[in-house]
């Protein structure tokens, strides 16, 4: 069952975020997606639950009132718009992910050089995703942690990530102590993932915080190909590195 609500008290991302976490803890819901601009949130359920147990569930600044279908198709029809959504919503990903990868190649393709090429690829992502984090620091922890199982035990980790990105940034493309950088990426991208997947797996609609809070992305299986094609870079370089 998937039903709507409105929800008023939302200021910021930090609330958006607050929201969410406070509406997942319920026991029955299954997915929670809520929109701050539309002030709105769309909750899976596995079975009936009452707008006052909703209500208790969330802080006291915010109001959930359930929004009325008013007809039989809606749900069909916000299903098809919620998929194009998605998609429209992931463009920013694929483009700024596609501009990283014509400049690394660029910068490395007379001569070609392969390890070259990753180093600056590797760079190059640390560094514009860390810019977009560092837009919003005080909504990114917040969205952060909702997926990340480090930053949820140390919450003090989420104000920190978007300084390691650029700090592993600058490593990788000045060429400093890349071992170090290699090994770190295999930590920090390696506890994400395995939030995103558990996240992907227990089906939880959430905001991916790999571009921060400016852009609302939804986690889906291309915050986890990232992640991968990263993982597997820095494995690849680890191994020629010591081979």
């Amino acid at each position: 069952m998937t039903h709507r609500y409105t929800i008023t008290g939302m200021t910021c991302n930090g609330c958006k975020a607050s929201v969410e976490k406070a509406l997942t803890a319920i026991d029955g819901i299954e997915t929670v997606a809520v929109d701050l601009q539309q002030s709105e949130a769309r909750l899976t359920m596995s079975k009936p639950i009452s707008e006052a147990i909703l209500q208790e569930a969330l802080p006291e600044k915010y109001t959930i009132t359930e929004q009325k279908e008013s007809n039989v198709f809606a749900s069909v029809s916000n299903n098809d718009t919620d998929n194009k959504s998605e998609l429209k919503q992931l463009f920013p990903l694929f483009l700024i992910f596609g501009y990283i990868l014509i400049a690394s190649f660029l910068m490395n393709k007379n001569p070609w050089n392969p390890e070259a090429f990753m180093l600056d690829f590797m760079g190059l992502f640390y560094i514009v995703f860390s810019f977009f984090k560092l837009l919003d620091l005080k909504g990114f922890p917040e969205s952060f942690k909702m997926y990340d199982p480090l930053a949820k035990q140390i919450p003090i980790y989420g104000w920190i990530y978007p300084f390691i990105e650029l700090a592993l940034g600058l490593l990788f493309l000045m060429r400093i102590e890349i071992p170090i950088a290699l090994v770190v990426t295999l930590i920090i991208l390696g506890i994400t993932t395995i939030g995103v997947t558990k996240a992907l797996l227990d089906k939880k609609v959430t905001q991916c915080a790999c571009l921060g809070t400016a852009l609302k992305l939804p986690m889906t299986k291309a915050t986890f190909i990232e992640n991968t094609v990263m993982l597997i870079m820095a494995v690849i370089m680890l191994i020629k590195t010591y081979s």
